[in-house]
């Protein structure tokens, strides 16, 4: 039943036009260089340590790794993160 949900959010997104981020609620990561990342759509902060940011989304978790990782701002749907960052895991 959950594959046949996404299936149709998905096909409804495409045919109306609406970008999947706004339909399905999926995370967007940008990120400047190897030191700054915006995490937007996000739904909480599970880890947090100067080496480890994991993060919850709608889809799974989000792990940024990396040394001196600091969270600058954060609201309700958007992060920034500094430090210098090594990875980022797609965790589901």
């Amino acid at each position: 039943m959950d594959m046949n949900r996404q299936e149709w959010k998905e096909k409804a997104a495409e045919m109306s036009g609406v970008p999947k981020d706004v339909a399905m609620g999926l995370p967007i990561l940008t990120i400047t260089g190897t030191d700054e990342l915006c995490v937007e759509n996000y739904r909480g902060i599970t880890e947090y340590t100067d080496q480890i940011i994991r993060l919850q989304t709608r889809c799974g978790q989000i792990k940024i790794g990396g040394r001196k990782l600091e969270i600058i701002y954060y609201t309700n749907d958007e992060m920034m993160i500094h430090g210098h960052i090594r990875t980022i895991e797609y965790q589901t």
